[in-house]
Formats: C-alpha cells, sequence, structure tokens
C-alpha cells in the first residue's frame, strides 16, 4: 500500500513480554527468539550450560527476575498487572512494555535496546533525561541572562570611550581635509606663479614633465586627479 508508514510501528515491540522474551530483546537476538522460547520453555532463566555462547542472555533474565522479586519492576498475569507479592505461575509472569522501558530509564541508562527506544532516544546521551535537561536548560537561561546583563554594563562603561573615540576620528578626518585642501591651494598658487592654467588641457601634460624633470615622475591619471580636486578645495579655503 503506497501510503503505508514502516516506521509508524516496532516490529520488534510488544504490549508485554515475558521475562525471557524480554531478555532475548535486550541481547538483540530476536532472530533466534523461536529457538531460545523452545529451549528455555516455561523457565523463567536459562540454565547455566544453556547457550553458553551467550552468556548476556542468562545474565539479563536475572536481572529482570531479581528486578521483579525486589518490587523494583511491576509484573503480572498474562499482561495484566498484579500487587506485589502476589503469586503467579512462572509461564504466566509477565512485564508491560512501559514498565519495563521506566525501569531501564532508571536502573539501566547506558542501555538502549531497540524494542524498547527509537532511534532518537537510542542515540541521545544516556545522561540526559527529563530533569537533567530541564537543569541544564535553566543554566543555560541564567548564563544567557548574565550574558546580557554584561553586554549592557559593558555598553554603558564603554559609551563615553566610544564617544571619544567617534569625537577624534571625526577630528582626524577634519584635520586630514584639512591639510589636503591646504595642499591643493599651494599646488594651485605655484601652477599659477609658474605659468600653467589649470583650466587647460596641457596642464596635466605640463606637471608631469615636471615632475620627470625633478626625478620623481607621477602619472598622467594621478595628475589629473589632483587638479581636479583643486577647484573646490580653493572654494573651501576661501570660505574658511
Amino acid at each position: 500500500m503506497s501510503g503505508y508508514d514502516s516506521k509508524s510501528c516496532n516490529a520488534l515491540e510488544k504490549p508485554y513480554y515475558r521475562p525471557i522474551e524480554a531478555a532475548l530483546r535486550w541481547c538483540g537476538l530476536i532472530e533466534e527468539e523461536a529457538r531460545i522460547l523452545t529451549t528455555v520453555g516455561d523457565d523463567l532463566v536459562p540454565g547455566p550450560a544453556v547457550f553458553p555462547q551467550w552468556p548476556c542472555l542468562r545474565a539479563n533474565s536475572e536481572r529482570i527476575l531479581e528486578a521483579t522479586l525486589n518490587d523494583e519492576l511491576p509484573y503480572g498475569r498474562d499482561g495484566r498487572t498484579v500487587r506485589p507479592g502476589d503469586q503467579v505461575a512462572k509461564h504466566r509472569i509477565t512485564i508491560r512494555h512501559s514498565d519495563l522501558k521506566s525501569w531501564m530509564e532508571k536502573f539501566y541508562p547506558g542501555q538502549k535496546p531497540a524494542f524498547l527506544f527509537d532511534e532518537i532516544e537510542r542515540t541521545a546521551h544516556a545522561a540526559i533525561n527529563a530533569d537533567s535537561f530541564r537543569a541544564l536548560q535553566a543554566e543555560r537561561d541564567a548564563l544567557k541572562s548574565r550574558i546580557e546583563k554584561a553586554e549592557v554594563a559593558w555598553k554603558e562603561q564603554a559609551a563615553p570611550a566610544i564617544k571619544q573615540i567617534e569625537s577624534l576620528k571625526k577630528q582626524a578626518t577634519q584635520m586630514a581635509t584639512t591639510e589636503r585642501n591646504t595642499l591643493l591651494v599651494i599646488i594651485a598658487a605655484l601652477c599659477k606663479y609658474s605659468e600653467i592654467d589649470l583650466n587647460e588641457r596641457s596642464a596635466t601634460a605640463s606637471l608631469v614633465q615636471r615632475t620627470d624633470d625633478i626625478g620623481a615622475p607621477v602619472s598622467d591619471d594621478t595628475v589629473r586627479k589632483i587638479l581636479n580636486q583643486i577647484p573646490d578645495a580653493v572654494a573651501t579655503r576661501k570660505r574658511a
């Protein structure tokens, strides 16, 4: 079917499990489930000599059984939870999926078997749970608040210095402009008394030739650019 979503369920998941069914899933032995269940039968824990190639199968079965005996893990009869201490035939003992997951999160946070946890939960750091996440979030918010306050304080303290810097930059710009205009006016005066008419096209060539004569040549473009600035500089100087 085109609309089927294969991720809408977990093929390994059941509403409840017999202890051995949970243990073999915990061990990643789902492909061997039929063989294991047939061999173990009604026993809650595989014998020491059974499946020696999979020692974790017995170990995990014992962990689950021990948790039910110590009231750490609720158990039931054929999927229905019973009160702690109630007697249940061993072949009818079951553990609900949700109870098993909660128990695993609390007592084995580093374990994330695929039948209990989805991909996102398995890739998340084991130490991150709801409480620790909220604690980290609160710490982050507190640090963010401190940073914002520090930024405000810094701006208040730095404001006079920033204002002074801007003023100095403005003064430096004005001084540079004044010096430039003064130099341009001097150039204009020298040209006048050297009988170079700045309004003539030949002015650029004349000045280029004179820079060559003194051994410090300046290009046509540079001379022309400077000469084009002289009228504004002279006008500014007259207004000053």
